[in-house]
């Protein structure tokens, strides 16, 4: 499996935050509803971290209404031992 954080940015007014958080917790989708959320900071957007096959399958998670505006990034992490070993490689 990879991780994908997905970002679903929404206008700003009160209104489009309710009826986006709406559809979120609506949809029954147990990533959807636990979404992370910045509008009480301002700044409307949704957060989700998600374990999927692929990208494909991390855009499916989204409500098609919001799929063209989201972004996907596929995380991954390193260790000290790989980033050391990427380091002497590029120094060659």
């Amino acid at each position: 499996m990879a991780r994908f954080l997905i970002e679903v940015p929404h206008e700003d007014s009160v209104a489009v935050c309710l009826r986006t958080v709406d559809v979120f917790l609506r949809s029954g989708s147990h990533f959807l509803t636990h979404a992370d959320w910045g509008c009480k900071d301002g700044n409307h957007k949704a957060w989700l971290v998600v374990d999927v096959e692929n990208r494909d399958e991390a855009a499916n998670v989204i409500p098609p209404m919001f799929r063209a505006q989201a972004k996907i990034v596929q995380l991954n992490a390193f260790t000290l031992a790989e980033i050391e070993g990427m380091m002497r490689k590029h120094e060659q």
